[in-house]
């Protein structure tokens, strides 16, 4: 068995930048060239130059970042071609991954956040602490003012970094030996309104450590986004509510719908006191289970008539209209580092990061279920009073008591401290502590409430579940309030690593170089509800329905040990062969060993075949194993053909402690031609084997099969009313393989400047699911399937002019059509445009101190493309890779003191 390993010092994989040793190029010829000093780059553990690596590593340099206007890492991830399915600000807003909003998450390959490793300075930080579905760093910790260059690799690299690395690395790397002061403040503004922002960064170093001994470098980094409300967006305002499918509305209107008896005879009793009170449907009576008796008009436009959707008999509610879209943040960061010299080829270190995200999520008002509803409680409230002592359920929005407001507060940090040098010669050794944490504090601030006293204000007759309610009740409702912070949440990653490499002999094509190292780490993980969340009397919390158990307090922990090797070996001038192999204990899971070999062949100066194979794995989290049963419903409006219906059904979702490790197989192989020093074109295919991936049945899968996965659905005897069992299970494997295509050129200079052109895309040939080691392989390539989509084609390209002080670049991020979600059985699938953004930008520089840059993001002002997909709560367009904010404004400012 396996469990995953987090090699904090092994990653070490710090920059791939060049450094010239000799001071200048003189022009004689007769003088030595100048020494390229061999750095450690994203993906080995054994310093080289750069280009040397046979891994396709992506660099993305601090000017590239500027140039596109992105001040966080999760914006940064849409121009990587090789990500899809990233959870990012709009993302987030659902609470889908079991209780994790203000999680941003990468995902390379679209194999899963959880099979992502990020890295800051080549080593790990803590992973978001909410226990849920997806487990890694947070990317609001990411101190994006301090980023110097972003490395991409984009291949497993298990045996070089331990668990998580199935999809591949990014490795954020900031800015070291730095002397100065930089500030930097930036704004920006849509068109429409909304979504503005307002950042501002210091940076200040000092020292030499050659001249001086020592470096010391700081960065500060503060950011405010407000929030983008639904109604501030047209295409959203001008989807067809009622003639489309039905995730677009709730069955939890207001007024409330009102559910009659499962049994049919009781049905048909309360239907007669219905019609016999003088209620009709359009002049004729009332036959359905579902009825609202303000249908067909329904107070609009919030609760709106759709026959098709709902019910025939009853209303719907546009839960979009009341949500924000884009969550209202606040970041600040503090990243230093410094780094003092011993003696002669040895130093010492230290880091420090401090990260803080405070974002706020507003969603429509709670969706509420009474049950045990009786005519006499509610006939003050209706037109005309209906005379039935059979009971019945009310299903309704609490609009009286706001939208549901949430507070999330994401606490990061890291300290490391550790030494390096020189030993046995000319042999590199670094060994360091480090400790990083994540804490978590998720408050309710609005739109929650005591449920228990709100169903006996209700069965009281003293509050309204079908309009506004009596004057006297306006302290009962504000006693309702709740104001808790419901969840808190705390995980850390402590280890101690250590590492050497050099030079065991010379072969013909240089250095034979062998890096070992070794690895001890504990992490754990904390969960404390508030006392109010464990009395499971939330109204609207997904773990409070006053019927299942409690939330109930966790705290789990585990020791990791971890050791590895790396071998280097260039046979000859023109042919390298590479080779790793680590192995790494989980305790309470087991043992992994995954090895790779690479091989880079230079058959001339302009032209590098490089290719890897390995094998990886991904231990089970936390969660995944150990986390209680929790309950909600489903995030889209689900058809069971039993209960014959559409609607949120109620969800239990449950661990399972003996999930085995996800092990993959990884290859790749691709060829770089460089014509000259400032071009470059490079093609690589890649491919991805998983199996025993870890992941529980979406509830419309479960339903689509019935039948066959009849195990995951319990039904009411009544009335075979389904709640569906999503269960953390080992399901089967996964399948996918493409092409990465990346170009660089950049001319000479001419009368008019310099030109530059920049490309990256990703296609994707096949990405195939499993669910069920019997199950067959579904293709999720081009498709929406379950959770995600996965497009055939996604690019970066961007165009540049330099001209002395001024600059442009025009740049187009682009992702192919797909084969759109569809929850109607029988219905002809549609398709969803492809979405191309266009982004302008330019700076000048006025001085070595002083530059301005201002653009525009989304030039054309470019709409999400239409889609039917519901599981991110956002319907209407897909939040993982659209930007639902439009046209935006920019303009930034940097200042210098050196």
């Amino acid at each position: 068995m396996t469990r995953a390993s987090k090699p904090s010092l092994t990653l070490m994989a710090r920059a791939a930048c060049l450094a010239l040793a000799a001071p200048a190029l003189l022009a004689q010829a007769q003088e030595a060239a100048p020494k390229l000093e061999r750095v450690e780059i994203t993906g080995s553990s054994i310093k080289r130059l750069e280009g040397e690596q046979a891994l396709p590593v992506q660099t993305i340099k601090r000017e590239e970042i500027a140039k596109a206007g992105v001040t966080t890492a999760a914006e940064l991830l849409k121009n990587i071609s090789a990500a899809a399915a990233n959870l990012g600000d709009g993302a987030s807003i659902s609470d889908n991954t079991g209780g994790q909003r203000g999680f941003n998450g990468a995902n390379l390959r679209g194999v899963g956040v959880s099979s992502t490793l990020v890295l800051l300075n080549g080593r790990r930080l803590a992973n978001f602490a909410s226990p849920g579905d997806a487990a890694g760093v947070d990317l609001n910790s990411i101190p994006a003012g301090a980023i110097q260059r972003v490395e991409v690799l984009k291949d497993g690299a298990s045996a070089i970094y331990g668990t998580d690395a199935i999809g591949g690395v990014i490795n954020f790397i900031t800015r070291q030996d730095y002397s100065g002061i930089d500030m930097a403040a930036y704004a920006s503004g849509t068109q429409e309104g909304g979504a503005g922002k307002r950042t501002f960064t210091i940076s200040g170093g000092s020292g030499d450590l050659q001249r001086d001994g020592y470096n010391v470098f700081a960065t500060l980094d503060v950011q405010a986004l407000d929030a983008l409300r639904s109604t501030q967006r047209a295409f959203i305002q001008e989807r067809p509510l009622t003639e489309t499918v039905p995730y677009y509305l709730s069955s939890r209107p207001y007024p409330g719908n009102i559910r009659l008896a499962s049994n049919a005879a009781a049905r048909a009793e309360q239907l007669a006191a219905i019609n016999a009170a003088g209620y009709n449907f359009n002049g004729k009576p009332y036959t359905q289970r579902t009825v609202n008796l303000f249908a067909p008009g329904c107070n609009p436009p919030a609760s709106v008539y759709a026959p098709t959707q709902i019910g025939a008999e009853a209303c719907g509610y546009d839960y979009m209209a009341d949500t924000e879209i884009y969550p209202k943040s606040d970041k600040l960061s503090f990243l230093t580092r410094g780094v003092m010299k011993l003696s002669e080829g040895r130093q010492v270190f230290g880091e420090l990061l401090l990260a803080r995200a405070d974002t706020e999520y507003v969603l429509s008002p709670n969706p509420t279920t009474l049950s045990g509803m009786s005519w006499s409680a509610v006939n003050a409230f209706l037109p005309k009073p209906v005379s039935n002592g059979r009971t019945f359920e009310i299903r309704f929005r609490a609009k009286e008591l706001g939208n549901r407001t949430n507070e999330v507060r994401s606490d990061a940090n890291r300290v490391v401290v550790g030494t390096s040098g020189t030993v046995f010669g000319d042999w590199d050794y670094t060994a360091a502590l480090s400790h990083a944490q994540n804490k978590v504090a998720d408050r309710y601030v609005d739109g929650y409430f005591k449920f228990k006293e709100l169903l006996d204000a209700v069965r009281a007759g003293k509050i309204n579940p079908f309009g506004p309610s009596p004057e006297s009740s306006r302290g009962l409702i504000e006693s309702l309030r709740v104001d808790d912070v419901a969840r808190r949440s705390e995980g850390t990653t402590s280890g101690l690593d250590f590492k050497l490499t050099g030079s065991l002999a010379q072969l013909e094509g240089g250095d034979l170089g062998l890096a070992v190292g070794a690895e001890l780490r504990r992490e754990t993980q904390r969960f404390t509800p508030s006392a109010l969340l464990i009395s499971n009397n939330i109204g609207g919390d997904r773990d409070s329905t006053g019927t299942s158990p409690a939330p109930e307090a966790t705290n789990y922990g585990r020791n990791i040990t971890s050791a590895y090797a790396e071998l280097s070996a260039p046979l000859s001038k023109q042919l390298e062969l590479q080779a790793a192999l680590r192995a790494d204990h989980y305790e309470k899971v087991g043992s992994s060993v995954n090895p790779k070999l690479g091989l880079r062949y230079q058959p001339s100066k302009t032209v590098v075949i490089r290719g890897s194979a390995g094998t990886g794995f991904r231990a089970p989290t936390f969660s995944e194993l150990y986390r209680p049963a929790t309950y909600g419903t489903s995030p889209a409006f689900l058809y069971d053909a039993v209960y014959d219906a559409f609607d949120q059904y109620p969800t239990e979702k449950v661990a399972n402690p003996d999930l085995k490790p996800e092990k993959s197989k990884q290859f790749s192989l691709g060829i770089a031609f460089e014509p000259s020093s400032t071009s470059l074109v490079s093609v690589d295919y890649w491919q991805i084997r998983k199996t025993d991936v870890i992941s529980d049945l979406s509830g419309k899968i479960i339903l689509e099969n019935a039948e066959r996965y009849a195990s995951y659905i319990k039904r009411d005897p009544a009335d075979d009313y389904p709640t569906l069992v999503l269960k953390k299970e080992n399901q089967g494997g996964l399948k996918t393989s493409g092409l990465d295509f990346e170009a660089r050129w950049r001319s000479a200079a001419t009368d008019m400047g310099r030109f530059g052109l920049n490309f990256s895309g990703t296609y994707v040939m096949h990405y195939q699911r499993q669910f069920g080691a019997a199950e067959p392989y579904l293709e999720n390539a081009g498709r929406f399937l379950q959770d995600q989509v996965i497009q055939r084609w996604r690019h970066r390209l961007s165009a540049d002019w330099d001209f002395g002080p001024l600059s442009m670049t025009l740049a187009n991020s682009y992702f192919s059509a797909y084969t759109d979600d569809s929850y109607l059985p029988g219905t002809e699938p549609r398709q969803v445009k492809a979405y191309s953004l266009w982004d302008l930008s330019g700076s000048y520089r006025f001085n070595e101190r002083l530059s301005v840059r201002a653009g525009i993001q989304n030039l054309l002002n470019t709409a999400p493309p239409f889609s039917n997909q519901s599981y991110y709560f956002l319907s209407t367009f897909d939040p993982t890779y659209t930007d639902p904010r439009g046209r935006n404004f920019f303009v930034s400012l940097n200042y210098k003191l050196r």
